[in-house]
């Protein structure tokens, strides 16, 4: 028996070294949004791969409105059109010019653009055969979008580890990589152990209870960046709950049981890891979730987590969820921390880390302020959904005085995250 109160910092570096990025997989570029990127993505084109238009107007040489001013303007020949798959297949000389749209490849010869709304229709319609008149001369350059402005052909748009957003999948796109390598998602199964749960669909009877854990467990694990696998519900029963873990442990990457200390502090999941692998802590100095076990069962990670469904979130917020960030191969696996004034005096009566479900939000002067909820009974999930912080009370402090910073965990915000 271990039963040794570890530190939280302690417990997930042992939980970290127990899990590693999985196995590459390919994805379409789209598909792989919110994922590290396991591998570089290079362009094989030019980005953009030719010069085109900054707006609507007309292309030139801009030596020919080198003169050109309110009373002296320069008069050209408009002798074509440049529109998004239509391509002017001449050369602009002097004394003339082309209609062009945005994002339309600058034609030879041409090198500034002038927008369409300072430029005087003399004759026509402004397309093809008319004059058109320009008062003011433009740069060479002006409103033209160089090729290659982005990046070149073979440089790298995209790094290993950096995230893909919904920008960076269109980036992405344009750059040839139709597919990109990420880490396989980490199959998670959960199993709700307790002969007094039921369903929720059942309207329980006396003396039982819905089970609120597992889609609490579930939801957590798929926001994570998980693929999720539900074990169900099993009873206080040795051999049943043996069925269910081992079944999770032959089909998954790591497996979370909630619940199951029918017989005290000694539970048949930790009992369990110790036939069958190893347990590696089963206390931590955290409220809520102290009594939390982690080990290897066939050298599948587990997590034991307490019944409590306050505690339960807690304990996967701070173990598994970085475990499965890392299994994705996210380098960053903690929340951001955000250091707050307390609105209220803020009391811890036991040794243990306490991490309160509170609020963060900026008052009147736009100083950031943290207001915990009234109720930190470890059986509430409604406390902790109201909640973006956890607010955090080290081992030692007996608490905050009204006024007092303390440093809050954004459980509303991704790793990484600037604040």
């Amino acid at each position: 028996m271990l039963e040794k109160m570890i530190p939280l910092e302690e417990a997930r570096a042992i939980v970290l070294d127990h899990v590693a990025p999985l196995d590459v997989v390919s994805h379409p570029a789209w598909r792989a949004v919110g994922l590290p990127l396991a591998e570089d993505a290079a362009t094989d084109i030019d980005l953009s791969p030719f010069a085109n238009s900054a707006m609507d107007g007309y292309a030139l040489r801009s030596a020919d409105l080198a003169a050109a001013g309110p009373d002296a303007p320069a008069v050209l020949d408009v002798v074509g059109h440049e529109a998004a798959g239509h391509v002017f297949e001449g050369t602009v000389e002097a004394g003339q010019t082309v209609r062009i749209m945005t994002g339309a490849p600058m034609p030879d010869g041409a090198d500034a653009v002038v927008k369409y709304e300072v430029v005087e229709v003399l004759e026509g319609d402004g397309n093809e055969g008319s004059r058109v008149a320009f008062r003011a001369a433009a740069p060479v350059g002006d409103n033209v979008r160089a090729a290659g402005l982005e990046a070149h052909a073979g440089e790298v748009v995209m790094h290993a580890g950096e995230v893909v957003t919904a920008a960076g999948a269109g980036l992405l796109a344009s750059a040839g990589c139709s597919s990109v390598r990420v880490r396989r998602q980490p199959v998670v199964g959960v199993l709700s152990i307790g002969t007094e749960l039921v369903d929720p669909a059942t309207v329980p009877a006396r003396g039982q209870i819905r089970d609120a854990n597992s889609s609490a467990i579930l939801a957590a694990a798929l926001q994570a960046g998980a693929e999720v696998r539900f074990g169900g519900i099993a009873p206080d029963d040795e051999a049943a709950i043996t069925r269910a873990v081992l079944g999770l442990v032959e089909t998954c990457d790591f497996v979370i049981t909630s619940g199951g200390a029918s017989a005290g502090d000694y539970d048949y999941v930790t009992a369990l890891a110790r036939r069958e692998g190893e347990v590696l802590f089963d206390r931590i100095s955290l409220r809520p979730g102290k009594a939390i076990t982690f080990g290897l069962i066939r050298d599948v990670p587990f997590l034991g987590l307490s019944g409590n469904p306050a505690a339960a979130s807690v304990g996967f917020e701070m173990l598994a969820r970085p475990a499965i960030r890392k299994m994705l191969g996210y380098t960053s696996f903690e929340r951001p921390v955000q250091r707050a004034r307390v609105l209220h005096a803020v009391e811890k009566r036991q040794e243990r880390r306490f991490y309160d479900r509170a609020s963060v939000s900026r008052d009147e002067a736009g100083e950031l302020v943290v207001r915990s909820a009234k109720s930190q009974n470890s059986a509430l999930l409604g406390t902790l959904h109201h909640a973006n912080c956890l607010l955090m009370v080290p081992e030692g402090l007996v608490g905050y005085d009204e006024g007092d910073e303390a440093p809050c965990v954004r459980i509303d915000l991704p790793e990484g995250s600037v604040i």
